[in-house]
């Protein structure tokens, strides 16, 4: 039986409708969850995310704003512009859209965010919080991955998972989700020799290579969940995954598509993270 399509449009929008009820129930005890995001330059596709996360934002009801600053803006303006956030109290999280122009240090800036309003889930405090299993903020399309993964019914406890990449973004962050879960995991990367005897173990499967179509039928277990965060481009320019989907998709019991999979989720994380560091704040003050 052809494995079924985790559409990560329709669970994104099943979270969001939660969210929009929680927050509309946060702003009848006077907390209005804000979320402010900085990009500088001109990137297209910077500000085509950032048009997301602000209609993101409307839809479940977090007051927004976004300050754009040009590329000429030094590191020194945009840590003074961070330092303001911080000690604004209705802003509740804080997101610099990556990639910063080259004379800018990405390490710098998210160091100098908020833990407390640290919404991408990338502050080194809350890495560590992460590590040692403290409720946290979490990265969001790693937190993003944990949710479809569980909106299958799958149970994690107990099940194998294989991750394949070991970057700071996804790879390192989703298994240590996964264990967290109580999961068993094995981590996979471009060193991993004879990477199929891995993967034909994986109850679950994670695959964020980056590299387009790497995984094939013969990779995957019957009835595996696969998740395919890897978004490339094609000779002719069109968005494929790591996964050879049209393989899989006749071996896996569950797969999510490129795109439409995992992105969607990203964003909406985001807003739930927005909510729930409202909600920490709030307690505090």
């Amino acid at each position: 039986m052809p494995a079924t399509i985790l559409q990560g449009k329709e669970v994104a929008k099943s979270i969001r409708a939660e969210l929009a009820e929680e927050v509309a129930g946060l702003k009848q005890q006077g907390i209005t969850p804000g979320l402010t995001v900085i990009l500088v330059g001109d990137d297209p596709a910077s500000h085509s995310y950032v048009r997301g996360k602000s209609k993101g934002c409307e839809e479940v009801g977090i007051q927004s704003e976004v300050i754009l600053k040009e590329t000429s803006t030094t590191q020194e303006e945009l840590l003074e512009i961070i330092q303001q956030l911080n000690q604004n109290p209705n802003v509740n999280g804080i997101l610099v859209q990556l990639p910063l122009p080259s004379h800018i240090s990405e390490e710098a800036v998210l160091d100098a965010i908020d833990p407390s309003k640290d919404v991408d889930g990338f502050h080194p405090i809350n890495v560590g919080n992460m590590v040692i299993g403290k409720e946290t903020l979490l990265p969001c399309t790693p937190h993003g991955v944990i949710e479809l993964i569980k909106r299958t019914g799958t149970e994690i406890a107990g099940k194998h998972a294989v991750v394949i990449g070991r970057s700071n973004i996804v790879g390192k962050p989703v298994s240590l989700l996964l264990q967290r879960e109580n999961a068993t995991v094995t981590m996979c990367h471009s060193r991993t020799k004879d990477l199929p005897s891995f993967t034909k173990m994986a109850d679950i499967l994670v695959v964020a290579a980056g590299k387009a179509h790497m995984i094939g039928k013969e990779h995957v277990k019957p009835g595996a969940v696969v998740i395919d965060v890897g978004v490339n481009r094609n000779e002719a320019g069109k968005l494929v995954g790591d996964v050879k989907f049209d393989e899989v998709q006749e071996t896996a019991s569950y797969l999510t598509p490129v795109p439409g999979g995992v992105g969607p989720m990203t964003i909406t994380m985001l807003l739930k993270n927005t909510v729930e560091a409202a909600k920490q704040q709030a307690k505090r003050r």
